[in-house]
């Protein structure tokens, strides 16, 4: 296992999900939880969805073994991202002429007079789709060269664009500020793509990109496209079960109260930075070697590389859950609470978050088993998984929000998680995790886990002590 590769790529992550706490924060103290903030973070909402889609995961593990498998790498690559680039940016000219829909279609609980006020943010917003998909496109061509770096950084820059608007309208009245947010959005995605272009050109990508366009009309990759596209929509399903379950949480939020929508946001933003830096970025790392080694029937050597990363997984997000669960107020505190976000609002979203971190384990356990599918073409498996989790989850947000509110919709969310654990490690084989678990490691999560939860416990207590105090 790439140990090291692990690591750099987590703490790139690192970086850009800190860079993204800060500016939640900002925006936590521009903004608050009210009708303003939600309203942005509702127009922003579909191209992040897509974003968490497309850049971890989806896109690459349809598009990864078709590229190792192609004869004609330049040709196809450039085929399938003519296609694309194409589609997004007539869907995207579709929107810009007709937001109102779209932006009713996520907020069906508002009414006509705010939809009519988010919908020229969505017109903006919308737009960097068609910047993330090209951001990518040239990182998996960079995971294909094994480097994960420039990747896991480049969201920084989003955040960068996003808190210098905050730092020049902080002060400026809400709607200001939502206008300069969405344009800072779109500044950070054109640098994202500056950044990758000059990974591609220092790895010599470029040179395939160029004899792909230049023989595009003299090689055949008919059967490449094919096979590329029979993978691809089972591989977005497969892939954004938790981002379409919390795309239809911020839907069933607008029919709650005013500020539901940024509860389950910040909230959401805390839960993605342990599932981001632990494993998101170990399932990155991981996915180029264990498609080679699986193509070149080297099995043994793949599961090798899955037993070492359970357990690497394991203890960390072990201890984060439990962190999580029990730091939630202070965290939520420390974070978020100044400015226009009150104190009511810190205890909203800290119920909202200790929901959130009972599904971190097996969302993250669960992206380290479905790569085994993916990187065997069990895309369609791996897609009827991630829609029983789906249905399962949508069913238990629409139970559970009449008793809870916005913490049952994020509950709900992690029920989904745990249903998609269990069917995804059925489908690669229980035998394989029964052999995991037989390992003496067992024993020792089960003793760091305890001693752990009893000082966390601890520290939780003199932290709420001094908070209160």
């Amino acid at each position: 296992m790439r140990l090291k590769s692990i690591f750099t790529n987590s703490f790139s992550i690192l970086f850009s999900r800190v860079t993204g706490l800060w500016r939640d924060i900002l925006m936590a103290s521009a903004l608050g939880a009210s009708v303003w903030s939600d309203m942005f973070f509702v127009a922003f909402k579909l191209p992040n969805l897509f974003r968490r889609i497309f850049a971890e995961g989806a896109f690459t593990q349809a598009f990864m073994p078709s590229f190792i498998a192609s004869h004609h790498k330049g040709v196809f690559a450039t085929a399938i991202f003519l296609r694309f680039l194409l589609f997004l940016i007539s869907f995207s000219l579709f929107i810009s002429i007709f937001p109102e829909p779209i932006t009713k279609l996520l907020a069906w609980g508002w009414d006509s007079k705010i939809i009519s006020q988010t919908s020229p943010l969505t017109a903006i917003n919308f737009w960097y789709l068609d910047l993330i998909f090209i951001v990518t496109f040239l990182a998996t061509l960079l995971q294909y060269k094994e480097h994960f770096a420039t990747t896991a950084m480049s969201t920084a820059l989003l955040n960068i664009s996003m808190i210098t608007a905050l730092w020049i309208y902080i002060k400026s009245d809400p709607k200001t500020v939502a206008y300069a947010l969405s344009f800072a959005v779109l500044i950070g995605g054109f640098l994202q793509i500056i950044a990758h272009i000059v990974a591609i050109k220092k790895f010599n990508l470029h040179k395939l990109l160029i004899g792909g366009w230049k023989y595009r009309k003299t090689k055949d990759v008919e059967d490449e496209k094919k096979s590329f596209q029979s993978l691809f929509i089972p591989g977005i399903v497969g892939n954004s079960t938790p981002q379409i379950s919390a795309f239809i949480d911020t839907i069933l939020a607008t029919f709650l109260l005013t500020g539901s929508v940024s509860y389950l946001f910040y909230a959401n933003r805390i839960f993605q930075l342990p599932l981001a830096i632990i494993a998101i970025a170990t399932a990155t790392v991981l996915f180029p070697s264990v498609s080679k080694a699986l193509k070149n029937n080297k099995e043994e050597e793949a599961y090798k590389n899955l037993n070492r990363a359970f357990w690497l997984l394991s203890f960390l997000l072990g201890m984060a859950t439990i962190g999580g669960i029990l730091l939630a107020e202070p965290v939520v505190w420390l974070l978020f609470e100044r400015g226009k976000f009150t104190q009511i609002q810190t205890i909203e979203t800290v119920t909202v978050l200790r929901m959130y971190m009972v599904g971190l384990l097996p969302f993250g356990l669960a992206k380290l088993f479905s790569l085994f599918l993916y990187a065997s073409h069990r895309h369609k498996k791996a897609a009827k998984i991630a829609l029983y989790s789906l249905i399962a989850s949508a069913t238990s947000s629409l139970i559970l929000m009449n008793y809870m509110g916005a913490s049952g919709l994020a509950l709900a969310g992690s029920i989904g998680g745990w249903i998609l654990f269990i069917l995804t490690v059925k489908e690669v084989g229980f035998r394989r995790l029964i052999d995991i678990l037989k390992s003496k490691k067992s024993i020792y999560f089960v003793v760091t886990m305890t001693l752990f939860s009893i000082v966390i416990f601890i520290f939780n207590n003199l932290l709420l002590g001094f908070i209160r105090g």
